[in-house]
């Protein structure tokens, strides 16, 4: 196999069912009929290139810790700086500007919904600008893999086998320190779950366990090599959100969850009058003319025409990474 075709395979067909066993890479390495350590130099070298952000674990959110996707009406001439100041705060992960009035939008999560309150109440102290709080109100669909093959995702359940919203419960300690090494996705070396026991204070078959349990429950809603959208091509982002009334929001967020090219789908709260939407998906393209087509056949095809709307294509991107719990 080319280093080519091995590249695409890695980043195509193991963003999820990653092999969680002593050896991962050598199991990919004998799935793809190449050699480990080809594997392993392919990884870095994607990482390296910024295609890949880490291989691990995707948590879902509201699962564990806190979060919240927040935005910001920041005049235009102080964009930067306030992007600067918010990318220092740690509890930030991803960080865009926006077409829009609220032209930034951030996503802040912590350990605890007190630390994400303080968070938040820091981030306003330092920049002097109010932001919106938006936090999840109903998933239904959040993955972020990309089907680089242009193909639909058959690893997408059905709205009907969609796992229920279950509370976050407190994390014993040994969970905190799993999910602290997990952050920084596996080390690529030959056993990584043994360096992650190493690094939690525990042996490799409990971290092993842990995470299968985790996956199981949907409190990480996938594990497999994480890939960062922007650098494999798909620089034409949009956001587009609905005001659904709420006696049809379930109903359509489900519809629009199904289809292919819907990244995101999820129920937040609405804040009138700055803020009237409370559906909204993401889909990702490759060129802003396709996703304008995309967003007017699902408005079309869906018969979303009588809801209002809006579109919010990504332009800047300031910050981007896993979340951090602790």
């Amino acid at each position: 196999m080319g280093e080519q075709a091995l590249d695409f395979r890695l980043l195509n067909d193991f963003q999820r069912d990653f092999p969680l066993c002593p050896a991962p890479f050598a199991e990919l390495a004998a799935r793809l009929g190449v050699a480990e350590s080809a594997v392993l130099r392919l990884l870095e070298a994607l990482r390296r290139q910024g295609k890949i952000a880490r291989v691990g674990a995707v948590f879902a959110p509201k699962r564990i810790g806190a979060s919240t996707l927040a935005a910001m009406a920041v005049p235009p001439e102080r964009l930067a700086a306030v992007a600067e100041t918010v990318n220092r705060f740690p509890e930030v992960n991803h960080n865009y500007e926006r077409e829009h009035r609220y032209n930034l939008w951030f996503v802040v999560t912590a350990g605890s919904e007190g630390r994400l309150l303080a968070a938040l109440g820091a981030i306003e102290l330092a920049t002097g600008c109010p932001l919106l709080r938006l936090p999840l109100q109903h998933e239904f669909h959040i993955d972020l893999g990309f089907a680089l093959d242009g193909k639909a995702d058959k690893s997408r359940p059905p709205a009907a086998h969609r796992q229920a919203f279950v509370p976050p419960r407190p994390l014993d300690e040994f969970e905190r320190r799993l999910v602290m090494a997990l952050q920084e996705g596996l080390p690529l070396f030959i056993r990584p779950f043994s360096v992650l026991a190493s690094r939690v204070g525990c042996d490799e078959r409990e971290v092993l366990e842990r995470i299968r349990r985790w996956c199981a429950e949907g409190v990480i809603k996938r594990f497999g090599v994480v890939v960062r959208h922007h650098e494999l091509g798909y620089t034409a982002n949009a956001m587009l959100v609905h005001d659904i009334p709420d006696d049809a929001v379930g109903a359509i967020g489900e519809a629009l969850a199904r289809e292919p090219g819907v990244t995101l789908c999820y129920q937040r709260p609405r804040l009138p009058p700055e803020w009237p939407y409370n559906l909204f998906c993401m889909i990702h393209g490759q060129i802003r003319s396709e996703v304008e087509a995309r967003i007017d056949e699902l408005r079309i095809r869906l018969q979303l025409g009588n809801y209002a709307h809006d579109v919010l294509f990504s332009l800047t991107r300031f910050k981007q990474g896993g979340a951090r719990y602790a």
